[in-house]
C-alpha cells in the first residue's frame, strides 16, 4: 500500500476511483399520464360500491371485539378484519371476497379456528 501512495499517477488514480464510486447520485423524473388519476379514482369508486362475501368471526361489546380482532389478525394476517356496529353488539368480520367459492374455502378454514364463524354477504354499507 505503501508503494501505491507513494506515486503521484498511482494517488491520483485512486482518487478519482473513490470519487467517481461516491459520484453516482441522479435524479428521475416519472411523467404519469393524467387519465391515470381518473381511472384510479373510478376504480377505487366501483370497489367500494361492490358488495363482498365477507366471515363473521365473532361478536359481543367494543373490548371483546376488540380482543377477537386481535387474535383473528394473529390467526390469519393475510385477511382484512373489521370492526362493524350492528345494534346492540359490534361484531368482528374478516376478509373481502368477490367470488362466493373463493370466500367459502377461506371459510372452512376459518371455521376450524373460530366454530361459530359465519359466511355474509353484507350489505354495501357495513
Amino acid at each position: 500500500m505503501d508503494f501505491i501512495l507513494k506515486t503521484p499517477l498511482s494517488l491520483a488514480v485512486l482518487i478519482l476511483g473513490i470519487q467517481l464510486c461516491t459520484a453516482q447520485q441522479g435524479k428521475i423524473t416519472i411523467e404519469q399520464d393524467k387519465n391515470i388519476e381518473t381511472l384510479l379514482d373510478i376504480y377505487k369508486s366501483a370497489n367500494a360500491s361492490t358488495e363482498h362475501y365477507r366471515i363473521q368471526v365473532g361478536f359481543g361489546s367494543f373490548d371483546q371485539a376488540q380482543e377477537i380482532q386481535m387474535e383473528v389478525e394473529e390467526d390469519f394476517p393475510e385477511l382484512p378484519s373489521k370492526i362493524d356496529f350492528d345494534s346492540p353488539t359490534y361484531r368482528v368480520r374478516v376478509g373481502k371476497f368477490k367470488d362466493k367459492l373463493e370466500a367459502e374455502r377461506k371459510f372452512l378454514e376459518v371455521r376450524e379456528k373460530y366454530p361459530n364463524a359465519m359466511l355474509l354477504k353484507p350489505k354495501k354499507s357495513t
